[in-house]
C-alpha cells in the first residue's frame, strides 16, 4: 500500500462530551472492538485504558487528555479521549487544534447538557466535522427523539438519525439502520458483543420509513443530488446516500445520529463503521495555512508526503522515566528519528532523540513518521505547547492554540526550607504540561499565587505535585494587599508657623 493510500484510511479523532456521557467507557468499548486491549476497563473500577492517572482512577473522571491509535477493518484512527469536565476544557481546546472530526457523546438521559454546548462551540471554532452517539439508550428515562430535537433546537445542528433504536430502556437490544434499511440485532448478554444484521420487524417499518424520509429532507438541504430524487420522490439507494453522507459530513453541513449503549457493549461496531466512511481523512480537510517567518507572506502546506516537513506541538507531558514528552500532529512531509526540527516559533533548533506512538501512558518507540501521524517525540527542550516544528530550510509558523484565562487564585507554601526548590521545579513542569495554569509571585504579599480553572483544577494539581514530584505543600486562600487612596476632593484650610 502506498503513502498516499494510506493517508486516506487515516482518522484522526476525538471523543468529546459533557461528564458522564459515557466518553471514556466508549473509547475503551472501541479499543477492545479494535483489538487495541484484551480486557475492557471500567470507568468506576478505576481499570479504564484511557484513565491511567491515579487521580482520575480515584475520581472515576477524565482529567488529561489520552492519545491511542487502534485499526478497524484497514482503516488507522488516531483516538484522543478528552475531559468532560469544564475545568479541563483546555485539554478539549488543544485537541480540537489538532484533529480532523469528532465523535460528540450525549447521554440518552441528560440530552444536550451544559458542557455539550461548550465542547460544541469549541468544535465549531476549528470547523470540527462531527457525528452525535446518543449513549445509555439502555437507562431509564433515555429519549433518543427528545435528545434529537435539543441538538436541532439547542445546537442549531443539521442533524438527522441514520438510526433508531429497537427497543426501550432495559428491553433495548439493537439498532436499525437507515441507510442500508435492514436492523442489528445484539445477543442477550450483557457483555455479548456479538450482533447479527437482519430484516427489520414489520411492526418498526413504518417508524423507519419515516425517519428515513426525514433523514433525505436533512439531506437534501446541502447535496443536490439527494435533493433532485426527494423532490421527485425517487429513491435513493444505500450507496449513493451513504456517498451523500460522507461528501455533507466532511464538510461540515449536516450531522449524523447514532444510538448505541457503550456500557453494555451495544452499537460500538455501526460506531466505528460511521467513523471510517464519514469522517474526513487527512486528504479531506482543507491544506494547512500558516506564515513565512521571515517574509511574513502566507505559506500553504498539504497533506503530502513530498511536503517539507511541518508539524504542531500541541501537548506536553512529564514521563518519569524519558523525562518531556512533546505530542505534535505532522501536517506534511516526513520525519525520521534522530534528525533535527527548527522551531519557527522560538527561533531554535532542536534534535528528536526518540519517536513514540502513545497508548495513554505506554509508549511503542517508532522510526519515522509522515503528514497525518499523530505522535510524541523525546528531546525537545525549549519546545512548548502551541509551537510550529518544521524544515529549516523551509519554515513556516502554524497558527497557534488559544487558551483561557484562569479563574481561580490560590495561595501556596512550602511546608519546610527543604520543599522549596522541589516546589518551584514541580510547579515550573507542570506549567510547561497545562498552558491554562499559571504561577506569580506577589510583591506586595510575598506569597506564590497559583491559578486554574476552577477548584477541582488546582486540588488535581496540588495531589500531583504531592505524589509525582513528592513535594510538600500548604495551600490557602491568597492575601489581599490593602492599600490606601483618594476617593473624593477635598479643601483644607491650615496655618503654617515658624518656630524661631
Amino acid at each position: 500500500m502506498t503513502k498516499k493510500a494510506k493517508l486516506d484510511k487515516i482518522r484522526n479523532i476525538g471523543v468529546i462530551a459533557h461528564i458522564d456521557a459515557g466518553k471514556t467507557t466508549t473509547s475503551e468499548r472501541i479499543l477492545f472492538c479494535t483489538g487495541r486491549v484484551y480486557k475492557i476497563g471500567a470507568v468506576d473500577e478505576g481499570t479504564a485504558t484511557m484513565d491511567w492517572m491515579p487521580q482520575e482512577q480515584e475520581r472515576g473522571i477524565t482529567i488529561t487528555a489520552a492519545s491511542t491509535m487502534c485499526s478497524w477493518k484497514d482503516y488507522s484512527i488516531n483516538l484522543i479521549d478528552t475531559p468532560g469536565h469544564v475545568d479541563f476544557t483546555v485539554e478539549v481546546e488543544r485537541s480540537l487544534r489538532v484533529l480532523d472530526g469528532g465523535v460528540v457523546v450525549f447521554c440518552g438521559v441528560g440530552g444536550v447538557e451544559s458542557q455539550s454546548e461548550t465542547v460544541w462551540r469549541q468544535a465549531d471554532n476549528y470547523k470540527i466535522p462531527r457525528i452525535c452517539f446518543i449513549n445509555k439508550m439502555d437507562r431509564v428515562g433515555s429519549d433518543f427523539f427528545g435528545t434529537i430535537k435539543q441538538i436541532q433546537e439547542r445546537l442549531g445542528a443539521n442533524a438527522a438519525a441514520i438510526q433508531l433504536p429497537m427497543g426501550l430502556e432495559a428491553n433495548f437490544y439493537g439498532m436499525i439502520d437507515l441507510v442500508d434499511m435492514k436492523s442489528i440485532v445484539y445477543g442477550a448478554g450483557e457483555n455479548d458483543t456479538s450482533f447479527e444484521i437482519t430484516d427489520i420487524p414489520a411492526d418498526l417499518l413504518p417508524a423507519a420509513k419515516e425517519y428515513r424520509h426525514k433523514l433525505l429532507e436533512a439531506l437534501s438541504e446541502t447535496d443536490a443530488d439527494v435533493m433532485h430524487k426527494f423532490v421527485h420522490d425517487e429513491d435513493v439507494d444505500a450507496k449513493m446516500l451513504k456517498a451523500a453522507i460522507r461528501k455533507s459530513t466532511v464538510g461540515a453541513k449536516f450531522i449524523p445520529i447514532l444510538c448505541g449503549s457503550s456500557l453494555r457493549n451495544k452499537g460500538v461496531q455501526p460506531l466505528m463503521d460511521a467513523i471510517c466512511d464519514f469522517l474526513p481523512s487527512p486528504m479531506d480537510v482543507p491544506a494547512v495555512k500558516g506564515t513565512d517567518p521571515k517574509t511574513g507572506k502566507e505559506v500553504v502546506r498539504k497533506p503530502d508526503i513530498h511536503d517539507p516537513f511541518s508539524a504542531i506541538v500541541f501537548k506536553i507531558m512529564s514521563d518519569p522515566y524519558v523525562g518531556k514528552l512533546s505530542f505534535f500532529r505532522v501536517y506534511s512531509g516526513h520525519f525520521k528519528t534522530g534528525s533535527y526540527v527548527y522551531n519557527s516559533s522560538r527561533d531554535l533548533r532542536e534534535r528528536v532523540g526518540k519517536i513514540v506512538r502513545m497508548h495513554a501512558n505506554k509508549q511503542e518507540i517508532i522510526e519515522e513518521v509522515y503528514a497525518g501521524d499523530i505522535a510524541a517525540a523525546v528531546g525537545l527542550r525549549d519546545t512548548k505547547t502551541g509551537d510550529t516544528v518544521c524544515d529549516e530550510k523551509h519554515p513556516v509558523v502554524l497558527e497557534s492554540i488559544n487558551f483561557p484565562e484562569p479563574v481561580m487564585f490560590l495561595a501556596i507554601e512550602p511546608k519546610s526550607n527543604k520543599d522549596q526548590e522541589k516546589l518551584a521545579m514541580a510547579l515550573k513542569k507542570i506549567q510547561e504540561e497545562d498552558p491554562s495554569f499559571r504561577v506569580k509571585h506577589d510583591e506586595n504579599t510575598d506569597q506564590t499565587i497559583i491559578s486554574g480553572m476552577g477548584e477541582l483544577h488546582l486540588e488535581v494539581i496540588v495531589d500531583r505535585m504531592t505524589r509525582e514530584f513528592n513535594v510538600g505543600a500548604s495551600v490557602g486562600k491568597p492575601q489581599v494587599a490593602y492599600k490606601e487612596t483618594m476617593t473624593k476632593r477635598a479643601s483644607v484650610t491650615s496655618k503654617f508657623v515658624q518656630q524661631t
